[in-house]
């Protein structure tokens, strides 16, 4: 039995127009489903991605492109869940044979990650390494957000993720604007404790001066970089408050009693008077402003206004 509706195209349409007409129309759509499977496939694609300094490996994490790590420095922490991620060397003396192995697309880090030759010998393997600069200030932070959220096909969570970084320096903003306006400025130390080695003394450019000024605190010890001091040394400073750190996660930080035990002399501080001895995460002093030292700066912030009343 014939089809009116079709018998009633025919009559309009001549046969030979008909025909090319209706297999035109199966080609193009047969066309539009491949290529909405092509697009469907690049979308989902993701990279195979090697993150290189513990700054680096935050921002990625926040942009929820953790599911595309393969690898990460020995400097990173990552959750659990991510139990395939592997562990690679310190972000400054990284292996080519080790990420190659891996099968990466895309390698990231800081002006900081090397050693060059590996970095020639993973672009010679057609490997895209990206070096980002190590971010001491606010636009600079955001400015690697943006870089990053583009490489990483995530705009919107770059944009999501700058906006609550802007709300964070914002905070420390008026906090650090409450501090000067109030008087006097806390003195703060940071002291660097390591097993078998003696104290090491955060002066200026470190990454704990970043953190101290950004909290609106003053740096007590005027000299650049490390510098190992003695309690006496320490002593003669006299900060308000001091902030200790061993660089390493796994080493359990000491409390202020432990610290004041094995150091005495602290005790005749203004710091140690008031037992205002602080632990700084390894986190916070790695890969040069980043969120964790933002939180770090933050918490400072409060804890200086609090320091402030006692004056």
């Amino acid at each position: 039995m014939s089809d009116p509706k079709k018998s009633k195209l025919s009559a309009l349409i001549p046969p030979s127009i008909l025909t090319s007409t209706l297999l035109w129309a199966g080609l193009t759509a047969a066309l539009s489903t491949n290529v909405s499977a092509h697009d469907s496939a690049q979308h989902t694609e993701t990279n195979r991605l090697v993150s290189a300094g513990a700054g680096m490996t935050e921002l990625v994490l926040a942009l929820d492109a953790g599911t595309e790590l393969v690898a990460v420095d020995s400097t990173s922490l990552v959750p659990e869940k991510f139990t395939t991620v592997e562990k690679l060397g310190y972000h400054r003396m990284l292996s080519a044979e080790g990420i190659l192995a891996l099968d990466p697309d895309l390698v990231l880090g800081t002006d900081a990650m090397g050693p060059e030759t590996t970095l020639e010998v993973l672009r010679g393997a057609d490997v895209k390494v990206v070096k980002l600069t190590g971010a001491e200030t606010a636009e600079q932070l955001l400015n690697n957000i943006d870089t990053l959220g583009k490489l990483l096909d995530k705009e919107t969570q770059a944009e999501s993720l700058k906006f609550r970084v802007v709300q964070s320096f914002d905070s420390i903003k008026q906090k650090r604007a409450d501090l000067a306006n109030s008087g006097k400025v806390p003195s703060i130390l940071f002291m660097l404790l390591q097993d078998g080695r003696p104290v090491r003394v955060g002066g200026e450019g470190t990454a704990a001066d970043i953190i101290i000024k950004l909290a609106g605190g003053k740096n007590i010890a005027n000299f650049m970089g490390y510098k190992s001091l003695s309690q006496e040394g320490i002593l003669s400073l006299q900060p308000d408050l001091i902030l200790v750190s061993s660089r390493s996660e796994k080493e359990q930080i000491s409390s202020a009693t432990k610290v004041l035990k094995q150091m005495p002399l602290l005790l005749h501080t203004p710091a140690g008077k008031h037992k205002m001895i602080q632990t700084l995460q390894s986190q916070a002093l790695l890969g040069g402003l980043g969120l964790s030292s933002i939180d770090a700066a933050d918490k400072l912030a409060t804890d200086l206004i609090e320091i402030q009343k006692r004056y």
